[in-house]
């Protein structure tokens, strides 16, 4: 994992963006060389190498966003499977090549253009092929499983092995349990060293790469530090359960958090320098976003005037900053009588209420749209948890720890919970989206706003399960 601005980087992703990047670059050298070879040395016979550097690199950059913004490095990209992941790229690839040929056909370029763009795509197609192909077999048969002792035989260590199980950029091998006190052992499989052992020899003999400190309760000289100590100084990496659901799946555990891991950790920066950052894009790209979606707004509009009775916008309370109370605008995707009885319901997945029009722009999210201007006014940002309706939060606080630090920072159009958490429509889902919340408050920066701005177009276009 590479760390870039607080935020969690597989370097596994990193790799292949990188990969991308440079068979995109080479493409434009390889089939410019081609054409200077050829009949259509008109459009690159008077152009050097070296001027060809910044449009290919230029070209490269705008690729790599576009296979971020087609889903293809997100954490689910792990086991979509290639042909999923080649229908992407081929898809990005297209898009990419068009841009370009309009760009390039602006300066009356023309036949050449083609021929140009024509050779660029056959050589990245050959490109995406060949890193996908590669990172698979390099993940499946050349790089090993990553092995991880976990100190604890409880609860806490059961749910730790089952999450290691999951497919995807997280999934380690359990070699083992280390039973770390009194707590009552609940593993009914895996092998449980026996306590005289030590920590450090164990994950020596086992070649060890990663050992996590399963344990709620870590007070009262259970845990053998002096030996956790030693793996540290031999090189390994020792997590407790807040560090390791951080760094690897992209969450803060509510059930083994503390006050004082909050208040004394890293993280939760709202200076106002962050304010002022964050207010500036929000402005910038809220006026960029209600530009380029004023038809679509238009459109959405007409269809639920004729679709059903009602007014085209439904205006809710949300909770947002501070607790204070705003009115969420949305566009009307549920039927009048919906909530007739004045009763607050968690919205279900294939919702009876939802009219024909609303569950098409639930699904392309274009139920949010109106939300923009919220932004304009301060009471949202771009990115953030999600504000939820005062009724839920009344319950939610009750249930849920720590759920008030969502309230630390401004609720958003999206967020990163939304982009990692398929629907919710429970306590429990409210419960494993707040984790995500809480590693955004905790982590929150500009780089990770454009990261879930990226993944946000991959959830709509791909209908990757996000709220």
């Amino acid at each position: 994992m590479l760390k870039v601005f607080q935020h969690h980087i597989p370097l596994s992703a990193l790799a292949e963006l990188l990969a991308d990047g440079l068979f995109c670059f080479v493409a434009v050298l390889l089939a410019a060389q081609g054409l200077a070879a050829g009949r259509y040395d008109t459009i690159v016979g008077v152009v050097s190498w070296s001027q060809l550097l910044l449009p290919a690199a230029g070209f490269a950059l705008m690729m790599s966003l576009l296979y971020a913004v087609f889903g293809m490095y997100r954490a689910s990209a792990v086991y979509v499977g290639l042909g999923s992941l080649f229908g992407r790229a081929v898809l990005a690839v297209f898009v990419g090549t068009a841009i370009a040929y309009a760009a390039i056909n602006t300066g009356g370029a023309g036949t050449q253009a083609l021929a140009l763009m024509f050779h660029v795509v056959l050589y990245m197609l050959l490109g995406v092929i060949a890193v996908r192909v590669m990172f698979h077999v390099v993940r499946r048969a050349v790089v090993a499983v990553p092995k991880v002792l976990i100190v604890g035989t409880g609860a806490e260590a059961l749910g730790v092995a089952a999450d290691l199980s999951l497919p995807g950029r997280a999934q380690r091998c359990v070699v083992g349990f280390y039973p770390a006190g009194p707590e009552d052992q609940v593993l009914s499989e895996g092998k449980v060293f026996a306590r005289d052992l030590a920590i450090d020899d164990i994950v020596r003999r086992h070649q060890i790469n990663e050992v996590i400190v399963a344990v709620r309760e870590q007070r009262g000289g259970g845990l053998p530090m002096d030996q956790l100590l030693a793996c540290r100084l031999q090189g390994t990496p020792v997590l407790d359960l807040a560090g390791f659901y951080e760094r690897a799946k992209g969450q803060v555990p509510t059930e083994s958090l503390k006050a004082s891991w909050l208040v004394y950790g890293h993280g939760f920066v709202q200076g106002p320098v962050r304010a002022a950052v964050k207010r500036t894009f929000d402005l910038i790209c809220s006026l960029l976003l209600l530009v380029i979606a004023a038809p679509v707004m238009v459109l959405a509009a007409l269809a639920i005037r004729i679709d059903s009775p009602g007014p085209i916008l439904y205006k809710q309370e949300r909770v947002g900053l501070r607790g204070r109370r705003f009115m969420c605008l949305k566009f009307r995707s549920m039927r009048t009588d919906a909530e007739k009885d004045g009763v607050a319901r968690w919205a279900t997945k294939n919702d009876a209420r939802v009219t024909r029009v609303g569950q098409f722009i639930r699904k392309c999210r274009i139920d949010e749209l109106p939300q923009l201007f919220s932004v304009l006014r301060g009471e949202m940002s771009l990115v953030g948890p999600r504000p939820e309706r005062p009724s839920f939060v009344t319950e939610l606080q009750e249930k849920i720890p720590f759920y008030d630090i969502r309230h630390s920072v401004k609720p958003g159009v999206t967020g990163w919970a939304q982009v990692r958490y398929s629907y919710g429509a429970s306590v429990e889902d409210a419960r494993r989206k707040h984790q995500y919340d809480l590693y955004y408050v905790k982590n929150n920066s500009l780089f990770l706003d454009l990261l879930v701005l990226v993944e946000t177009v991959s959830v709509v276009l791909f209908r990757e399960g996000a709220q």
